[in-house]
């Protein structure tokens, strides 16, 4: 199986083909802040240089967040664009099972993968590998920073997979002493993600995918709070 693997969800920008489980070639820019530009350019250098035409590829798997607003839909549409053109399957994979998924399955403990949402929240989830698979224990959510701390376990190690900002940091100045902070796996890796992505079952209508925002926008809430009562599909109409 043939798999092209993206992620834009944040700031670094992936790239990987896999085939049958075995990396082909990658590429990760996390200099750049502009994806549109970087993400189709990045695509065609790496299949030229596996020799893959566009009508090789298998499956598409796409990191469909949480995330960045802007980054998320980026990958997004256009794995969708692709999946629709060569009519091939499309898988969506969470960003942050992705990160989980970086780590070997040998791994024990539960793994906490988070993304900085500013002002004190993130988003974060909840993994752990159950018989070598790796298994979420509960769905990936959008928290208060001390809020995550609190609800995490005591009683078994704890591995938060990300980097605390500030900000972060004087929301809880101390962390539990079963949990440790690993910042150097706070990144998706995309042959983790195509791997995941093989496994998992493709979308079944390519049209209605979307990401996985797991919040409203700053733009939407404030709107929310003049129009009391009204719905987001209120939201979409005003605007």
């Amino acid at each position: 199986m043939k798999i092209l693997a993206l992620d834009t969800s944040n700031h670094p920008m992936s790239v990987a083909l896999v085939e049958d489980l075995q990396l082909k070639a990658t590429t990760t820019l996390n200099t750049v802040r502009n994806h549109s530009i970087y993400v189709l350019p990045t695509i065609d250098d790496l299949m030229q240089k596996v020799a893959w035409q566009p009508q090789d590829l298998d499956r598409i798997v796409v990191a469909k967040g949480p995330g960045s607003y802007t980054g998320i839909r980026i990958a997004v549409t256009l794995a969708k664009t692709l999946a629709k053109t060569l009519n091939c399957p499309l898988v969506g994979i969470s960003s942050l099972a992705a990160i989980a998924a970086g780590l070997p399955a040998v791994t024990t403990g539960l793994m906490v993968p988070f993304f900085d949402a500013r002002r004190g929240f993130v988003f974060a989830g909840q993994y752990a590998y159950q018989a070598g698979q790796l298994t979420a224990q509960a769905a990936d959510q959008h928290w208060a920073w001390a809020d995550l701390l609190a609800s995490l376990p005591t009683d078994r190690p704890v591995y938060l997979l990300g980097a605390l900002t500030p900000k972060l940091r004087q929301a809880a100045p101390t962390l539990p002493a079963n949990v440790t902070v690993l910042p150097d796996a706070a990144m998706v890796s995309t042959f983790a993600l195509a791997k995941l992505g093989a496994q998992a079952t493709p979308v079944a209508d390519v049209d209605a995918f979307v990401p996985d925002y797991l919040r409203i926008t700053e733009a939407e809430a404030n709107w929310q709070k003049t129009h009391p009562g009204q719905v987001s599909a209120d939201y979409v109409q005003e605007v």
